[in-house]
């Protein structure tokens, strides 16, 4: 039997701008009568006692989500990675695992398969669908702050460029896989 994977802190990505969105805050979006951040909260809620949202506007709507809110520390939107550093801040666990707001088909089986790659050697875990890496879909160990710092001081943004500067363990998907899918347009939330 595999071993249970390690206490985990969760971090959701909801501070974006929304631009595809019209500026619309993403994960309060309505999508099957809830907002989205409700879909990922109710898969998500008893896989941690760490639950972290990373949202730059409507933190009185978020907090019912969440054990603790997060902000960037810079403003005008500076991208996921400043969420990720806020995230990394102040997760109680070792390990923090990644997710976007706008990803409701994510499910407990995914999440702990991604969990389930944490290692003694400190390796962050990313999945890889039909050979391209998703950043938003991430295990991070937190001693790797250090190391996201560094990133940002020296002007980079992107989560999968600072994750990839290490060995990574990838979470094979198909390339279809419903679970991945992001809601970043109008049209999917019409569906």
């Amino acid at each position: 039997m595999p071993a249970a994977p390690p206490p985990c802190s969760i971090l959701i990505l909801a501070g974006g701008r929304g631009q595809r969105m019209g500026g619309q805050d993403k994960g309060l979006l309505d999508w099957q009568g809830q907002p989205l951040i409700a879909h990922i909260h109710a898969v998500v809620r008893p896989l941690t006692d760490d639950l972290i949202i990373s949202c730059n506007r409507n933190q009185d709507r978020y907090r019912p989500y969440a054990d603790q809110l997060v902000g960037d520390a810079e403003a005008d939107f500076p991208g996921p990675l400043a969420g990720v550093l806020a995230g990394l801040a102040v997760a109680r666990h070792d390990w923090l695992l990644v997710l976007a707001c706008d990803a409701p088909l994510i499910d407990s089986a995914l999440i702990l398969e991604l969990m389930s790659l944490a290692n003694d050697q400190q390796q962050p875990a990313m999945v890889r669908q039909g050979g391209y890496w998703q950043p938003m879909f991430s295990l991070i160990p937190r001693a790797l702050r250090a190391d996201f710092q560094q990133a940002w001081a020296d002007g980079d943004r992107g989560v999968q460029r600072t994750l990839r500067q290490h060995p990574v363990r990838a979470l094979e998907c198909a390339e279809g896989d419903p679970r991945l899918s992001n809601f970043n347009t109008p049209e999917f939330l019409r569906n």
